[in-house]
């Protein structure tokens, strides 16, 4: 832009016209200010499709994001609610799902007071004065253990937070391959998890292709996570690692991914190396410690079970062209 302005005012100054005495020249102050004006006033492409993100973003509290896995890059969009406010994926089609897999083989119980007693604990029938006693302590210790659970249940309630949602549907993540896809399918009105959000009708009607930009704090580099860990402790990137971390605990929580869940919970190896690459990535004597943390943890480990949550993720998103 500022070299094509500059051609235009040399044109100019080659006009035939030659000035007189009394018309002054054009300076070169006065050329480098109409050069400023010029690209000051004449917004890129670019620049105008960001303004315009940023507004309808911001409005609607939804974001596009970029996610690149070894299959593609994607496009999709999410959002941060609170967890009393949404409704969870429905996950009932996914094969070999968990929580289905453990509601399979829990015991129905048709009456919450129901107690299940071994024969060997029956008492004999003439001993009528051992079963009234077994009867009132059974009774009494029911009793103090509903106390209990209604204790810790009081004491488990947390303030609600903000959770992670995506464009989603029956637990799969829906990419796209552009925007144009994407605006076709919000404005389409197909079912997803994302059309319980009350902005939800606002970005239907004025989401355009032109909007759909990923900023570089909301594109994901999955694809790149386990080579990098092949590389060795020095060619680790932290932020690369960081972010990813980021995007799998959100994908894993919006999609009910329970194994990526467990394999990125408090305590596990991968938590530990997330915990050292922001320690190291902190600057300071923090990140020194982070540093001397790393060393310590096994590059092929780490990129084994960085290769499985990607195969999960994976194995979780409906890509649409």
């Amino acid at each position: 832009m500022h070299d094509s302005s500059h051609t235009e005012v040399s044109v100019a100054r080659q006009s035939p016209h030659r000035p007189n005495a009394d018309e002054p020249e054009v300076d070169e102050l006065e050329a480098d200010e109409l050069d400023e004006e010029l690209d000051d006033d004449t917004p890129t492409a670019e620049g105008a499709a960001a303004t315009g993100d940023r507004s309808l973003w911001a409005d609607t509290r939804i974001e596009p994001v970029e996610i690149a896995l070894p299959s593609g890059v994607g496009l999709t969009l999410r959002a941060y609610r609170l967890s009393t406010t949404l409704t969870p994926t429905d996950i009932g089609e996914r094969e070999e799902d968990p929580f289905e897999s453990r509601a399979r083989h829990a015991v129905p119980e048709d009456d919450e007071d129901t107690v299940v007693i071994l024969d060997d604990d029956f008492p004999a029938e003439e001993d009528e004065d051992a079963t009234e006693e077994i009867e009132r302590r059974g009774k009494h210790e029911r009793n103090d253990e509903d106390d209990e659970t209604d204790a810790d249940e009081e004491e488990d309630e947390e303030p609600a937070e903000d959770v992670p949602v995506f464009l989603s549907h029956k637990g799969e993540l829906l990419l796209f391959k552009n925007p144009e896809s994407l605006v076709a399918f919000v404005r389409s009105g197909a079912p997803n998890d994302l059309a319980q959000l009350d902005t939800w009708n606002e970005l239907r009607e004025r989401i355009q292709p032109s909007d759909v930009a990923a900023s570089e704090e909301d594109s994901y580099e999955l694809d790149l996570v386990v080579e990098n860990l092949r590389g060795g402790h020095d060619s680790w990137d932290l932020h690369l690692l960081i972010d990813a971390g980021e995007v799998a605990r959100d994908l894993a929580y919006a999609l009910r991914l329970q194994p990526v869940l467990t394999a990125l919970s408090p305590g596990s190896p991968l938590d530990d190396l997330d915990e050292a690459l922001r320690s190291a990535a902190g600057g300071g004597l923090g990140a020194f410690r982070g540093r001397r943390r790393l060393k310590k943890i096994g590059a092929q480990q780490a990129s084994i079970g960085w290769r499985t949550i990607i195969g999960k993720i994976s194995a979780a998103v409906d890509w649409r062209d």
